[in-house]
């Protein structure tokens, strides 16, 4: 089997001559040029011969365009930092606007992609980051989710005003991503779809309609659309029937269902299995391959794509990473 052709059987849940394999992450000093964030994502998927590539952008791209301002932190192993946002008060999110997807940042990202396609879109699939437009929101008010909560509280007609914008920019970005090459998308929900942070009746209203929207743009276009259902506690069963490929979340962490469970409720193909910031980041290569195992021998091999239930930690020992591709072979 090509890539390609592996990761199609995976997602229908046919056999495959090895489970496919990706891990991601950002490089802090590398993704500020299209240039050398398509190398430093190009660099990974070929070092480790992943069979499909997650691009991961900064973060902050998302909400550049809207004034957000941002400088790099300068170190290998620290995100960038946000040192001032347009969101000063609840009625400031009426006043974004919508974002031409080919200028500024979210041009700067399509001009990657571009790079990307040109490398390895005849050999593999890949997928763009896109944050859910209230994860979008929350980097608007400067990564903090309390501006966000308080607006929901007292100013919803604002919050929806902002989401609506949001979601319009990312319809059409997400578009855009398809038209230079992308595969599909990788929609985070960047911790919103889970207890404590909103009921489940206020994310159908403040998430679920604006997810679908965007999701249900792209699905005839796509051939590689994952959810991505960030963090603890997560609602799955909420967004399991989202019309998407696949669905990854972090199946070791507390609150979640395993990777067996997530397949049987869900009914979709499951991405998962690899702990990051636990095992990955600081065990051995033996115990990354007892990860490896446990996760192949809970979903039989089939319906399932080996990867990370988030971004990887830039100094995630390269002897781990390469554990997981030789625990495959």
């Amino acid at each position: 089997m090509n890539k390609k052709e592996r990761v199609d059987a995976a997602l229908r849940g046919d056999p495959v001559d090895r489970v496919p394999a990706s891990m991601w992450g950002h490089d802090f000093l590398r993704e500020w040029d299209p240039q050398t964030l398509a190398e430093a994502m190009i660099e990974n998927y070929s070092r480790y011969d992943w069979d499909f590539m997650k691009v991961n952008p900064r973060a902050t791209y998302h909400v550049e365009g809207w004034g957000v301002k941002v400088r790099p932190s300068g170190e290998q192993y620290k995100a960038p930092i946000i040192e001032d946002t347009p969101i000063k008060s609840a009625s400031d999110w009426k006043r974004i606007r919508t974002l031409d997807s080919d200028q500024g940042v979210l041009g700067e990202q399509l001009k990657a992609l571009q790079l990307i396609n040109h490398s390895v879109g005849y050999d593999a699939y890949f997928v763009q980051t896109i944050f859910c437009p209230l994860g979008v929101a929350k980097y608007l008010a400067g990564n903090k989710a309390e501006p966000v909560l308080h607006t929901i509280r007292e100013d919803r007609n604002a919050m929806h005003a902002a989401l609506r914008v949001i979601t319009e920019t990312f319809t059409n970005y997400a578009i855009a991503c398809l038209e230079e090459g992308a595969s599909g998308i990788f929609y985070a929900t960047n911790g919103w779809a889970v207890e404590g942070m909103l009921t489940q009746d206020q994310y159908r209203e403040f998430g679920e309609q604006y997810d679908l929207e965007i999701l249900e743009a792209i699905k005839h276009r796509a051939k590689l659309n994952i959810l991505h259902n960030c963090g603890t506690h997560i609602y799955f069963d909420l967004l399991a029937d989202y019309p998407v490929h696949a669905i990854n979340w972090a199946a070791t962490l507390e609150g979640n269902p395993d990777l067996a469970e997530g397949k049987r409720r869900s009914g979709q193909a499951v991405m998962g299995g690899i702990s990051e910031k636990t095992t990955l980041k600081n065990g051995s290569p033996d115990q990354v391959q007892e990860e490896v195992e446990k996760a192949l021998e809970a979903t039989g091999e089939r319906h399932f794509l080996l990867a990370p239930g988030c971004s990887i930690p830039p100094e995630t020992p390269a002897r781990n990473l390469e554990a997981i591709r030789s625990s495959l072979s």
